[in-house]
């Protein structure tokens, strides 16, 4: 389909985005890979008024070891985010998770911003970054705001962001040596996920987070609490779906991904262990 009328302007600087932003108000958008977007802007589920395009902004495109966690600049690419070796290193799950997105074309434009703000419950990222207890980096007309993973998706295609902020940055704990596992389950490679699972755990903390269970990334928490506690993969695995709100598709039925989201969990967790 085409998507409705829109005016384009290109942001030179976060600063500048920001200040377009604003400008145009509740009805302006801004794009970077575009791979989000643009498809609910066909379907017109999405109809901006405006596009901010933020994809040439070279300073937000980083990955550095800022000390005790990794700062990711949200413009980042998801290929850059699979071969990072800092975060190789560092955060090992996370190359392994941006590895599933999409085929290489996408990955070589698709943002690690845009899957954040995009708050899809079915990608990959969010709920790799939710079972990390991530942080994000919002910029807006009052200034800069960090805001937990665990308060940043708030419903369907729906983010803590305001209307007037920008994503500027994903900081990642640091976690090296740490125990994880990643499980996805789809009909065809490349495909959205049925039901994911990502889980990590280091020095006595960390999380168990669930794709496509709910209306948002799903935390897992009595799982979490099971696993960290000391039950055993398969234990822990039978709570995976107590914080999950599921629903059926053409894909599957609410009780197949509950199912599927118990069997990936005991696999994630036997991996990590």
């Amino acid at each position: 389909m085409i998507p409705a009328k829109f005016d384009y302007v290109r942001a030179g600087s976060a600063d500048e985005a920001v200040a377009l932003i604003a400008q145009h108000g509740d009805e302006a958008k801004f794009l970077a890979g575009g791979h989000s977007l643009l498809p609910l802007m066909k379907l017109r589920l999405a109809q901006p008024t405006v596009l901010v395009d933020i994809g040439r902004l070279t300073d937000l495109s980083y990955i550095r070891d800022a000390g005790d966690h990794i700062a990711i600049g949200a413009l980042t690419r998801h290929r850059d985010v699979e071969t990072s070796d800092v975060l190789k290193s560092q955060v090992p799950i996370l190359p392994v998770a941006a590895s599933y997105v999409g085929d290489p074309q996408v990955r070589h434009r698709g943002t690690i911003g845009g899957s954040v703000a995009h708050s899809d419950p079915a990608s990959d990222l969010p709920a790799t970054l939710l079972a990390l207890n991530a942080s994000f980096v919002a910029k807006g007309g009052s200034g800069e705001r960090v805001i937990a993973a665990k308060d940043f998706f708030t419903g369907f295609l729906e983010s803590a962001l305001a209307a007037d902020e920008l994503l500027t940055e994903i900081r990642v704990p640091k976690t090296p040596g740490t125990a994880w596992g990643f499980q996805k389950f789809n009909r065809r490679a490349q495909d959205w996920a049925i039901v994911g699972v990502a889980a990590a755990r280091s020095n006595g903390t960390g999380g168990i987070a669930l794709v496509n269970m709910g209306m948002t990334p799903i935390f897992a928490q009595s799982a979490t609490d099971a696993w960290l506690g000391g039950a055993s993969p398969a234990e822990a695995a039978e709570l995976a779906v107590a914080e999950a709100e599921p629903s059926a598709d053409l894909n599957a039925t609410v009780e197949y991904r509950n199912h599927l989201a118990k069997v990936l969990t005991r696999r994630a967790l036997e991996s990590a262990s």
